[in-house]
């Protein structure tokens, strides 16, 4: 659904990196839209749909927010909001997509008009917004940061009962993630256990990860986007600058295109020339007399290739004896040999 003939599907994550400000996400996107990615990303949190007071994760990470419940609200726009960013997203030529993590998230996006809807680590087994996501029949982007096999199994056969049409990312849930982190080895069998497109979700700030992805087959990428890797934020340590995400894609694009042109080894007519200029020809290192019987000792290989013996057959030429007296360097072909 999801990969181009030539190129992965690449898609730049905002995620919290405009910090609740609309000044900031569209300035994102205004950004993104340089780098020549296909999508910018999402994610869409509506603090009393999702969280609680109770919630533990990285309470005090914030210096202005109290609670992680807190935080999503300072973090949150309104539906009408949204609507705005998704029609300057279109403005830019960008697909608009967005991670849910309510079901309300789920129709203010059908509201929106959302692209696709990309599955979160923590949502892989939350079957209630699956179940909603399904029923809108858009296609899925899964991500599996968190999930083991059997746990994939069954989310897979989930969606594969409700014809959801989806596809599915290696991505491991560290920030950064290190290169012992990366699983790399995890895209061949991901494509090889579920047969969908497959891709890799990266939270390292190095391109090489992406990279390496695109050479084993995946055919989507996503990665955080941050302007500073110094700006506060819970993911801009984990994320790649603007300057780096169009170097990535450059990067992407060129081994997508390598790859998707095989070379033949054995088809070597447009070497011809070259053969010719550096391969070499057999010639004598020394002056040698008439009846001189060749030793290897004798022998060298200069270029051009074509005015001697050539230098591969060097070994027939060896106990071969000369027909005249031969100066250093002169060529060696068979008229020379007795």
């Amino acid at each position: 659904m999801l990969s181009k003939k030539t190129s992965p599907y690449i898609i730049a994550e905002i995620g919290q990196a405009h910090e609740g400000s609309l000044g900031i996400l569209y300035s994102y996107i205004d950004a993104i839209a340089k780098t020549g990615v296909n999508a910018v990303k999402f994610q869409m949190h509506i603090a009393e749909a999702e969280s609680s007071e109770h919630e533990p994760f990285r309470v005090k990470f914030s210096l202005e927010d109290k609670t992680r419940f807190d935080y999503w609200k300072r973090m949150g726009f309104s539906l009408e909001q949204w609507k705005g960013i998704k029609a300057h997203c279109d403005q830019a030529g960008l697909d608009f997509i967005c991670s849910p993590f309510s079901n309300l998230a789920v129709d203010w996006l059908e509201e929106v008009g959302v692209k696709y809807y990309k599955i979160g680590s923590g949502e892989v087994n939350n079957f209630l917004i699956l179940e909603k996501i399904a029923q809108t029949g858009k296609p899925v982007i899964l991500s599996s940061g968190m999930s083991s096999y059997t746990e994939l199994d069954e989310t897979v056969g989930f969606l594969k009962e409700r014809n959801v049409d989806f596809s599915i990312l290696q991505c491991t849930t560290a920030y950064p993630t290190q290169p012992e982190q990366y699983g790399l080895n995890v895209i061949p069998e991901l494509k090889s256990r579920y047969n969908v497109a497959v891709g890799f979700s990266d939270h390292s700030a190095k391109k090489e990860a992406c990279i390496a992805a695109t050479a084993l087959g995946a055919s989507i990428l996503e990665f955080h986007v941050v302007f500073d890797r110094e700006l506060f934020g819970p993911d801009s340590k984990a994320s790649l600058t603007i300057a780096e995400a169009k170097e990535l894609v450059q990067a992407v694009q060129n081994i997508a295109t390598a790859l998707a042109t095989p070379i033949d080894k054995n088809d070597i007519e447009s070497l011809k020339p070259l053969k010719q200029i550096f391969e070499k020809s057999l010639a004598i290192n020394k002056d040698l007399p008439k009846n001189h019987i060749l030793r290897f000792e004798d022998l060298e290989a200069k270029k051009p290739k074509g005015f001697g013996i050539l230098a591969s057959n060097y070994k027939e030429l060896i106990g071969k004896t000369l027909k005249s007296d031969m100066k250093q360097w002169d060529f060696l072909n068979e008229d020379d040999l007795a």
